[in-house]
């Protein structure tokens, strides 16, 4: 309900006639009592002669304290293909303090796979070793922006320097790496601990 030039003219002269905000409301209609008599206080309107109607002679009105305005909230969309099972979305109440959310940070991972765990070179086996020194020497050394899902993602050097690259061969079906680099970084477990003996 809007106040209307017309219905706080109403209202006002209602007021100066002695109706009590009951008998307005229902005039106007479409407002309640105690919106009445919020919008009386708020036009400053509270002092009014006693006595002017039968009813405030019998019976005088206590007027309560002004309510305030209804916050009116902006009609949700209609959605026409909403699905049925999605709940309702929980209303915070007004005074109460949104929830402090911390912020958690994703690692950054290079060409959306995870870096391969970089065995120690006392765990790697002399044939791989060789096999990758092989490799690395005729690898295309491709940037991370030149990565495909074909291309070995096997990174080389130190990546805060400029001789940084990727391997760049051809990956194995199913593998992030071409095949020395899959020799290297899935070993099995028991060939580790061989090693370490």
């Amino acid at each position: 309900m809007t106040w209307t030039d017309e219905r706080v003219e109403t209202l006002k002269r209602m007021w100066s006639e002695g109706q009590s905000a009951s008998q307005i409301a229902k005039e106007l209609g479409g407002v309640t009592r105690n919106a009445v008599i919020g919008k009386v206080h708020r036009l400053g309107l509270s002092n009014r002669v006693a006595g002017t109607s039968a009813e405030t002679e019998a019976e005088p009105e206590v007027v309560a304290p002004p309510d305030p305005e209804p916050r009116r909230e902006p009609p949700e969309p209609v959605h026409a293909a909403a699905p049925p099972h999605e709940p309702e979305p929980v209303r915070a109440a007004a005074a109460a303090p949104a929830p402090v959310v911390p912020i958690t940070r994703k690692a950054i991972i290079p060409a959306g796979q995870p870096l391969p765990p970089q065995p120690a070179l006392n765990e790697i086996s002399p044939e791989a070793l060789a096999s990758v020194r092989e490799v690395e020497k005729r690898a295309r050394k491709i940037t991370l922006m030149e990565l495909t899902e074909r291309t070995c993602k096997w990174p080389i050097g130190d990546p805060a320097t400029d001789d940084f690259w990727f391997c760049g061969l051809p990956s194995q079906p199913g593998k992030p790496y071409c095949e020395a680099h899959v020799g290297v970084a899935f070993q099995p477990m028991s060939a580790r601990r061989d090693r370490r003996r």
